[in-house]
């Protein structure tokens, strides 16, 4: 039995992430998606939108920000997070109850008061 060795080169090589690093990077999405749910919300409020039309407005707001990171990082995600779920993905529904809060009380100031 022959042992095979493996070269740098070898795609099932196994990346090495500093920890430190991925913990930043998955903070800073968290913090943007957050304050993008908050101003999304008041966006959506102002614009007096209701119903289906409110919550697409909360998916369109995350796509957008989704792609503003993607292009952030150059389209190499690898070498900022341990896969393409953890920027993509993950999180998407975080901000959702701060949407929700700041799209009524920004609705209600703007369009019932």
């Amino acid at each position: 039995m022959a042992m095979e060795r493996k070269t740098m080169d070898d795609d099932s090589e196994g990346r090495l992430y500093c920890m430190d690093n991925i913990q930043h990077n998955q903070r800073i999405v968290y913090y943007s998606r957050m304050f993008l749910s908050i101003v999304g919300g008041c966006v959506t409020g102002i614009l007096g939108l209701t119903g289906i039309g409110g919550i697409l407005c909360y998916f369109i707001t995350m796509a957008i920000a989704t792609l503003a990171l993607f292009v952030k990082t150059g389209f190499s995600v690898d070498a900022y997070f341990v896969s393409w779920y953890a920027l993509g993905l993950d999180g998407i529904f975080s901000g959702v109850m701060s949407f929700f809060l700041f799209w009524t009380l920004v609705y209600d100031i703007v369009h019932i008061f």
